[in-house]
């Protein structure tokens, strides 16, 4: 098992994966922002608990007794899912895009996106730290 097959760097992996698929979503609005008809999107909120509660060590069980509960321990497959989030603002074309609102978006995101892999960057250092004394 390597490190990056950790559970916390996992999940900062899935963070960072989802910061990328946002930020492909927010630049979709904002080409899309002259559109007529065109509703902006946003990605469903990425929380830890739910990266960390799909995560599985891929250990395999056995049923012993009849009397047993069969469990599976198979990954969800956690494809991006695009919600509908409407605008503050629908102009008279029926486009809800507000660039003002998506460049704000686009920044945060990618502030974010940059804590989240300084973070990652960090944890790997302090195991490397804690391994070359030790070793």
């Amino acid at each position: 098992m390597s490190v990056s097959d950790l559970p916390l760097f996992q999940a900062l992996k899935s963070k960072m994966q989802w910061h990328q698929s946002r930020q492909g979503v927010l630049a979709e609005n904002v080409a899309n922002s002259d559109t007529p008809g065109f509703r902006g999107k946003d990605l469903e909120e990425f929380t830890f608990d739910k990266a960390l509660a799909s995560r599985t060590v891929g250990l395999a069980t056995a049923r012993t007794s009849r009397a047993h509960i069969v469990g599976s321990m198979m990954r969800e497959s956690g494809g991006a899912e695009r919600d509908d989030a409407s605008g503050f603002e629908i102009t008279p074309d029926g486009n809800t895009v507000v660039l003002e609102e998506q460049m704000m978006k686009v920044t945060a995101n990618q502030m974010d996106y940059q804590t989240v892999a300084s973070l990652y960057q960090k944890g790997l250092g302090l195991i490397r730290t804690a391994l070359s004394r030790n070793g």
